[in-house]
C-alpha cells in the first residue's frame, strides 16, 4: 500500500464494517518518514524534469484573489467530497480504511506536515510541469489527473479512493490552465488535506474520549 499519499477531502466517520485486509499498523515515524521521502522524490522528479525536458513551470503569482480561489475551491472540494463519502459506500468503505491506515497515528501538529508536503511537492509535478509539458491542454489535464490518481491507488481494494483522487485532479488541473496560476491548486490541495485531516483526527478523538 502507498502509505505515502494523503488523504483528500472526505469528512469520514470510522467505518466498523469493512471487508478490506487487514495490514500492520504503522507508526507515527514510519509514517511522516513515508511522506517526506515521497515529497522529495517527486521534487527531485519535477526539477529533472524542467532541467532536462527544457519545460517551463506554470507561473505562481500571490495575490490576494488567488488566495481566495484556491481556499474557495478547497472548501468546494471538501464538501464535494464529504457527499459523495455520504452517498457512496465503495468510496466510504476505501476512505475508511486509507485514512485510519495513514491518519491515526498522526497527532494534530502533524496535520501541518500532512498538507503542505504533499501540497508543495504534489502539484508542483502534476500540475506545474506536467500539465506545461504537456501542452497546457484539455488532454493534458486528463493525462495529469490519471497519474495523480494512480499515485492514490494502494491496493486492488482502493479504486473508489483512486477514481475520487482523479475527478480531484481533474478540478485542481483546469483551475490552473483557466487561471494560468499554479498558486491556486496549491492552496486548494493544501487546505482540503488539513480540513480533512483535522475532521478525521477530530472525530477519532472524540470516539477516544467515550
Amino acid at each position: 500500500m502507498n502509505t505515502v499519499s494523503y488523504p483528500h477531502p472526505v469528512l469520514p466517520v470510522a467505518n466498523q464494517h469493512s471487508n478490506l485486509p487487514e495490514l500492520e499498523p504503522l507508526t507515527r515515524t514510519q509514517i511522516l518518514v513515508a511522506m517526506g521521502s515521497t515529497a522529495v522524490i517527486l521534487l527531485v522528479i519535477a526539477k529533472l524534469w524542467l532541467q532536462l525536458g527544457r519545460v517551463d513551470l506554470l507561473t505562481v503569482t500571490w495575490e490576494g484573489i488567488a488566495i481566495a480561489k484556491g481556499l474557495g475551491l478547497g472548501l468546494g472540494v471538501t464538501l464535494a467530497s464529504s457527499l459523495v463519502y455520504q452517498v457512496w459506500g465503495a468510496y466510504r468503505q476505501s476512505a475508511d480504511y486509507y485514512l485510519a491506515l495513514v491518519l491515526k497515528p498522526l497527532t494534530l501538529t502533524d496535520l501541518v506536515w500532512l498538507g503542505l508536503l504533499p501540497g508543495l511537492s504534489e502539484e508542483l509535478l502534476f500540475r506545474g510541469v506536467m500539465l506545461s509539458a504537456l501542452g497546457l491542454t484539455p488532454i493534458a489535464v486528463v493525462i495529469s489527473s490519471l497519474c495523480f490518481g494512480v499515485l492514490h491507488l494502494s491496493g486492488r481494494q482502493q479504486w473508489p479512493y483512486a477514481i475520487w483522487a482523479t475527478v480531484i485532479g481533474l478540478l485542481f488541473g483546469l483551475s490552473a490552465i483557466v487561471t494560468g496560476n499554479l498558486l491556486i491548486p496549491v492552496i486548494a490541495h493544501v487546505s482540503t488535506n488539513w480540513l480533512s485531516g483535522y475532521m478525521w483526527k477530530r472525530h477519532q478523538l472524540l470516539e477516544e474520549g467515550r
